[in-house]
């Protein structure tokens, strides 16, 4: 699987994926994101040389978040997205498996209730008067 979440608006974007290689990855970041983007991935070398701002926290060398700008925030990290990994395998747990058929099914509907989360009420009313 992969998965953005976008740290302004919330939103996040689920997909299964066959392969998690450089096309792959590189196919949903675009599909996704912003050409302007500033995108932050662990070490995985499926991301090497994504045309998009990177930042890489390199899990195995023990680096979790770092501060790139020396302002005392650590802002790069993928704490965001792994939350989210989190909340889906708490979501798939309750079925007590899921045939790969249907994993995808399961995956958009989990997509949907985190991102529902993220929608304001504003948001509805205006959509509502449109």
């Amino acid at each position: 699987m992969v998965g953005t979440l976008g740290r302004e608006c919330g939103q996040v974007r689920l997909r299964v994926v066959h392969h998690t290689d450089k096309e792959t990855l590189t196919t949903h970041v675009h599909q996704f994101t912003h050409q302007d983007t500033v995108v932050y991935t662990d070490g995985w070398r499926g991301y090497n040389g994504l045309d998009r701002p990177h930042a890489v926290v390199r899990h195995q060398a023990g680096e979790w978040a770092r501060d790139d700008d020396a302002d005392g925030i650590r802002e790069v990290h993928t704490n965001g997205i792994e939350g989210v990994w989190t909340t889906v395998r708490n979501f798939l747990r309750r079925f007590r498996g899921v045939h790969k058929k249907f994993l995808s099914g399961y995956i958009a509907i989990c997509e949907f209730f985190i991102n529902r989360k993220s929608v304001s009420v504003n948001f509805i009313s205006e959509l509502v008067q449109a």
